[in-house]
């Protein structure tokens, strides 16, 4: 038994590696292709030079890229937009998630099932109706020294940030994860006097920190790679994302040919922040996702 075991377990870690290796290949082209230039991605591209940073290698493509397009500001616009609606959205959804699974109302069920038919509706079909909505509702402007109350939320942070807020997903997570918690703790803390509220922020969030950095992380993901809403809702450069900074590439393609040492280079740069997220989040995300069967 302990032989069959041992060989067992050592296929497991083989077929580990061997997917984790498969899987980092596209990330390894991408990173030694920015070091490079584009006659040297295609020359090495049929070899396994392809995914490592060797030969000529500088780092043209990256000074490139800030010459091309005003990356800063769109890193800044990215973060910014992404850090709200995760903020916002923990505590929002987190929220719903603790109404739904502890507490007991009328039409409980229903709510719950409607949430989950939200996640198969795919976002390209509620687009046009959305840009609708948010370009008639109204909003406070600061113009021409003084407050001014108008219409449209158009080529503004709010439109890429409020209706992101609240994510069905998000909120079946807390659910699911609420419901492992021992119900006990409530009722011991509504004898001492404690309200809703309060067994939700000193009782349950303290204890679902892993629900909290899986959404947390999955929220970051789906915002920080949005691109079709930015193009829809966005004219001003000022207010792009890092997504949307892409075209700037494909827009200088009939005159200067495509850039792929520079996308790559670009690509590495707006890929950093989400390995950090995951790195900061990692041993939460895995808690969850390794109790996500658990019963207490």
């Amino acid at each position: 038994m302990k032989k069959k075991f041992s060989l067992g377990l050592t296929i497991q870690y083989g077929f580990a590696i061997f997917f984790m290796l498969l899987f980092s290949l596209p990330l390894l082209f991408m990173i030694s292709s920015s070091f490079k230039d584009p006659q040297a991605i295609f020359a090495d591209v049929k070899s396994w030079r392809a995914f490592f940073p060797v030969g000529d290698v500088n780092f043209d493509q990256y000074l490139g890229v800030f010459d091309r397009l005003p990356l800063w500001q769109f890193l800044f616009n990215s973060i910014f937009i992404s850090a709200v609606v995760v903020l916002l959205g923990l505590f929002v959804n987190s929220l719903a998630g603790y109404a739904i699974a502890r507490l007991k109302f009328k039409g409980q069920n229903i709510i719950l099932v409607g949430l989950i038919a939200t996640l198969v509706i795919p976002f390209e079909t509620i687009a046009m109706p959305l840009l609708v909505l948010v370009n008639s509702l109204p909003r406070v402007g600061f113009e021409n020294g003084s407050f001014e109350l108008t219409t449209g939320w158009l080529n503004t942070y709010l439109v890429q940030i409020a209706p992101f807020i609240a994510w069905g997903f998000s909120i079946f997570l807390f659910v699911q994860y609420f419901k492992t918690i021992p119900k006990e703790l409530d009722e011991a803390a509504l004898i001492d006097g404690a309200s809703f509220f309060s067994i939700y922020w000193r009782i349950i969030v303290p204890l679902a920190g892993p629900a909290f950095a899986t959404s947390a992380i999955l929220s970051f993901l789906a915002i920080w790679n949005a691109y079709l809403w930015p193009v829809m809702v966005v004219q001003t450069e000022a207010l792009r994302t890092v997504q949307v900074g892409l075209d700037y590439f494909w827009a200088s393609t009939s005159e200067e040919g495509t850039q792929w040492g520079e996308i790559m280079a670009y690509s590495t740069l707006i890929t950093v922040p989400i390995i950090i997220v995951f790195v900061i989040f990692q041993r939460s995300f895995v808690a969850s996702v390794a109790s996500s069967g658990v019963k207490g």
